[in-house]
């Protein structure tokens, strides 16, 4: 089983070039980041390979963040922005050999945040092509209060709606017990729509070794059926220094 760290959150008081230099040392398969764009890209793409990893994915800009904003590809009359921030995505993404895209939603709801969200996401997938994965994703409401899209099967209807052979679903656990629970039979149900995995504790959102989760079973049955890494995108109770005893476990 390979395993991806998510930079946006472990380590993520170093530079980018730094954190994925400590992933490598921790010994993750591959890495992940939210937002990557203050750092060149070719100072990345240096990181990746002098260390050997790759990186799993990227999160397109959120907007906004003083008002609140977490995504633009669901706000009605935002569709510039939203293009603006998919195009850039894609274009770090190409630079860094990335392999996916995640396309913020954003908070919102109705019939016409669902047609802008569809025609941003065709408009994503157009774009990337064969070259790169564009991926949606429900978050939980107390997390990300408003988000548009919060649960696997409106996701999956929108990704139905889209018809894209490269939109897919990212499938976070921590997200996905707390606002469904019954994890590893959705992953099992859901499996040829999705196109990462991601992990955390639950309700902490902390190493995925404690909790309502047991990860010991959880993996055990992802090992099964998932053959790609395994994003481990938690809140590390040691931030400068995070504990890893899981991953050498699960090693």
């Amino acid at each position: 089983m390979k395993f991806s760290a998510n930079l946006g959150f472990l380590w993520a008081d170093r530079p980018l070039p730094d954190a994925i230099r400590e992933a490598k040392a921790a010994g993750f398969d591959a890495v992940e980041c939210h937002w990557p764009f203050e750092v060149p890209a070719a100072l990345t793409r240096a990181a990746l390979e002098e260390t050997g990893l790759s990186m799993v994915g990227l999160n397109t800009r959120r907007g906004n963040v003083a008002i609140g904003e977490n995504g633009l590809a669901a706000l009605p009359g935002r569709q510039a922005d939203a293009r603006a921030a998919i195009d850039e995505a894609l274009a770090y993404a190409s630079e860094i050999s990335a392999s996916a895209v995640h396309v913020m939603a954003g908070n919102s709801s109705g019939p016409r945040a669902r047609l802008a969200l569809c025609e941003n996401l065709a408009y994503a997938c157009e774009t990337a092509g064969d070259a790169v994965t564009i991926l949606v994703e429900p978050l939980n409401h107390y997390n990300a209060p408003g988000y548009f899209l919060s649960g696997t099967a409106q996701a999956l209807d929108i990704i139905r709606e889209v018809g894209k052979p490269n939109l897919r679903l990212m499938f976070d656990c921590y997200h996905v017990q707390i606002m469904e629970g019954d994890v590893t039979r959705r992953v099992e149900a859901l499996l040829p729509f999705i196109g990462h995995v991601q992990i955390a504790s639950v309700p902490d959102r902390a190493e995925p070794d404690h909790g309502e989760l047991n990860y010991d079973y959880v993996l055990s049955r992802l090992a099964e059926m998932w053959s790609g890494p395994i994003g481990a995108e938690y809140l590390a109770a040691n931030s400068a220094h995070p504990d890893m005893s899981w991953l050498a476990r699960q090693r």
